[in-house]
């Protein structure tokens, strides 16, 4: 079996936040308070951040600025936020977005 990726990050380049924890699909992600959503996830070794529509292909962050939108997930319940452009804070709870997402409605 190959070995696990734990994090791809590059140390003593920049100053960071504190290390925090967010759930992604259920599952505890380390990251570091400030630094984009979508950047802790490639640092974990994730790659796919969600699935078309149409014929649910795999997505990931292309072009990192905010302008493909192809890096959208659900966070805290609010789909099509963008993972590039999104913070990371402890306790945030991330979803991969299927399609075009959809809301979840408090009764």
């Amino acid at each position: 079996m190959g070995q696990q990726i734990t994090d791809l990050r590059i140390d003593g380049m920049l100053r960071r936040g504190p290390e925090v924890e967010i759930v992604v699909d259920g599952l505890p992600v380390m990251a570091f308070e400030g630094e984009s959503v979508a950047a802790a996830l490639l640092a974990s070794g994730r790659r796919t951040l969600r699935t078309t529509a149409r014929f649910h292909e795999p997505r990931g962050m292309y072009c990192g600025i905010g302008v493909c939108f192809d890096c959208v997930m659900t966070v805290d319940g609010r789909p099509n936020v963008r993972a590039c452009q999104t913070a990371v804070r402890a306790g945030m709870q991330i979803e991969s977005q299927q399609g075009d997402g959809s809301w979840r409605l408090e009764s």
